[in-house]
């Protein structure tokens, strides 16, 4: 492909460098797009213009050659969709069209761009664009005017105090969905609760849940899926045949609990009808259906430190964007220049980055009712699986075990362990038992708490 030096897929020259003079920020690489006959990527600094220098939108062609294009800006942007109807690539405040001519939307270079989706009204004309700060604008995508249609903090009634963080957003069955990740310790805490996942008919918007929710993405026909977390697990809610789903994932690190750590996680189609998520520090493959209304074929594929801002296939190539550590506003003393990079790989490279592991479940210290069970918990794809439960009633509370080994929600009885007045007990599956889904139903009223591990 090229005579460039090349280091476990790495390819330094591809490196988006910012400068070190004045403010030394963070230099993400945002978002990474094939249009064009180009791989098109874009970097940022820590919080849009006057926080860093050099960052700006790259070509890359097939002989790995690459340039930092000319409409360049400073910015923060990790958006990119294609518009079909008039064939233009959106990436940062950028369009780009077949012949790789690009326009730059000057009204959105100051916003920190999160997400852009479909238009609801007028898809052949408009899309919208949702920033971090809360802002949802749609954009002509011939004239690129734009229009502020909402200020989500004010809809979504999220508190004066709170660090706004709106990541994904998407349209799908008449409604868009966006997502905001605020947290840190006052939401660990239960002091405030900020985090949303909302939607808007084109009338009213709806919040569907105030915890932290990063990614919200359809491919085709398939789901709506939406990732999020809360203090017990991270978890994934899936929007099929009008009808929201919960399940619950494990969390392969808690180093990512907090919302400017879980930055850009993705849920993207990889090969022809496969669709990858990477979400706390865990790559998932999954399937575009829902027979029935179910998910189908979610299945753990390896754990990671990476900081993922984007990923895509090009030329037969699995490409991760990256944020590689950097010294933002020099918080960080040991850290140099600020950079990022991509990965260059095969998808199936992915099972040989760690074995999947994690830990969490469906109840955090949380009331639970006799007879109600939790969310469905992932238990395939794991070696070894430890059962943690506790609670905190003054009599004896039992709880059954119920496990899906089809993965279309069939139910059937596994165990059921009895917990002591004010007790803990644990449960070792035995090496290799899984089934698709894990859920527990109390035989009490408690305030219980219930944590698999898995290594």
């Amino acid at each position: 492909m090229s005579n460039h030096v090349q280091v476990g897929g790495v390819y330094p020259h591809l490196t988006a460098v910012a400068g070190i003079d004045g403010q030394r920020s963070e230099t993400g690489i945002g978002a990474v797009m094939p249009w064009a006959n180009r791989l098109w990527y874009i970097s940022y600094v820590a919080h849009s213009v006057g926080t860093g220098t050099g960052t700006g939108l790259f070509e890359v062609n097939d002989k790995l050659e690459v340039r930092k294009h000319p409409q360049s800006v400073v910015g923060t942007y990790a958006n990119r969709i294609i518009h079909p109807k008039s064939s233009q690539l959106m990436i940062g405040p950028h369009f780009i069209d077949t012949s790789g001519n690009v326009r730059t939307a000057e009204t959105l270079v100051e916003h920190r761009l999160t997400a852009c989706f479909p238009h609801l009204t007028d898809p052949d004309n408009k899309l919208y664009v949702l920033t971090m700060e809360g802002k949802l604008f749609e954009i002509n995508v011939h004239t690129l005017e734009t229009e502020q249609l909402f200020d989500l903090l004010v809809e979504l009634k999220v508190s004066p105090n709170c660090w706004s963080h709106f990541k994904g957003g998407w349209t799908k069955d008449g409604k868009i969905v966006v997502a905001n990740n605020t947290y840190d310790e006052r939401e660990y805490l239960g002091s405030k609760s900020d985090g949303r996942l909302a939607e808007w008919d084109g009338k009213t918007w709806t919040i569907l849940e105030e915890s932290p929710y990063c990614e919200v993405a359809s491919s085709g026909s398939s789901p709506l899926f939406a990732t999020g977390f809360d203090r017990a697990s991270a978890i994934l809610k899936v929007f099929v045949n009008g009808e929201w789903s919960t399940y619950r994932l494990p969390k392969a690190t808690q180093a990512m609990d907090h919302m400017w750590f879980t930055e850009w996680p993705r849920i993207r189609e990889v090969e022809t009808e496969r669709l990858l998520m990477n979400f706390h520090g865990m790559f998932y493959e999954m399937s575009h259906n829902a027979y029935g209304g179910k998910v189908w074929g979610i299945r753990p594929i390896s754990t990671h430190l990476r900081m993922i801002p984007d990923f895509c296939s090009w030329r037969g190539l699995l490409v991760l964007a990256g944020n590689q550590v950097t010294p933002i506003f020099d918080t960080n003393l040991l850290a140099g220049e600020p950079q990022s990079n991509l990965w260059f790989g095969k998808t199936d490279d992915l099972w040989q980055f760690g074995k999947p592991s994690g830990w969490g479940g469906p109840w955090w210290e949380q009331e639970v009712e006799a007879g109600v069970a939790s969310d469905p918990y992932l238990m395939t794809g794991f070696e070894h699986k430890v059962l943690h439960l506790t609670h905190e009633s003054s009599q004896p509370v039992a709880f059954d075990i119920e496990v899906d080994f089809l993965g279309n929600g069939t139910w059937r009885k596994y165990t059921r362990i009895e917990v002591a007045a004010g007790g803990y007990e644990h449960h070792v599956f035995p090496t290799g038992f899984s089934a698709h889904w894990v859920r527990i139903i109390p035989q009490g009223n408690c305030k219980a708490s219930a944590h698999f591990i898995y290594s």
